[in-house]
């Protein structure tokens, strides 16, 4: 009965790579920790938590964190090798938990990470947590309440965008200088108008101006 217990308390963990070495490094990593229960494959019927290694935050990466953002109550741990403070706040929209950089990716540090996220918690980077307190800080300075701070205001990575439109670089250049395709901006604008109601780039860059944001 005290085995059963014990197998009943563990985290069940699914590990998503496109990378096969990737997942089995991760999976050797993790498989005889006690405290944890390893799936196989992505069974999302008995995972707690899904573990998703990516190279960087790109559209790919955020399609499978919306995916699995939905499937309550799958709580996803972000193992990545690059990320920027631009695409916090998209990984942290998409249901990301905790993030550990790969570079950082020890077993102890990823079943930290695991146990936070199973408890509904939050593990972030040092830096990148000071990142998220600067947007916040700068979303309620643009007039978001608590809730809101998604909602009003511009993400870093928006804000990225709309400076480089406000310099007169075309979709291309600014692709180009952010090293993101000329889609990913393209859908960037069309979500910051639409979310905020301006009707062009021109409008979106006077906005900009206005709520501080081109300084």
């Amino acid at each position: 009965m005290r085995t059963i217990t014990n197998i009943q308390q563990r985290i069940g963990v699914m590990i998503h790579s496109d990378d096969p070495i990737v997942r089995d490094g991760v999976a050797g990593m993790l498989r005889h920790r006690p405290e944890l229960s390893l799936l196989p494959g992505t069974d999302e019927s008995t995972a707690t938590v899904m573990v998703a290694c990516v190279d960087s935050v790109d559209e790919k990466a955020l399609s499978l964190l919306r995916k699995y953002g939905r499937a309550r109550p799958v709580q996803t741990v972000l193992v990545v090798g690059r990320i920027r403070e631009a695409e916090l706040m998209e990984a942290l929209e998409c249901g990301v938990a905790a993030i550990v950089r790969r570079r950082e990716a020890s077993p102890e540090r990823i079943v930290h990470a695991i146990q936070m996220a199973n408890r509904g918690g939050g593990d972030l980077p040092p830096d990148l947590l000071g990142g998220l307190l600067s947007q916040v800080g700068r979303a309620r300075r643009a007039g978001a309440t608590p809730g809101e701070v998604t909602l009003s205001g511009l993400s870093l990575r928006e804000t990225d965008v709309i400076r480089l439109v406000a310099e007169g670089l075309d979709t291309k250049e600014i692709a180009t200088k952010l090293c993101y395709s000329e889609r990913t901006i393209k859908n960037v604008l069309q979500g910051m108008m639409l979310r905020l109601q301006l009707r062009n780039r021109a409008h979106a860059v006077a906005y900009a101006a206005r709520e501080g944001y081109l300084r």
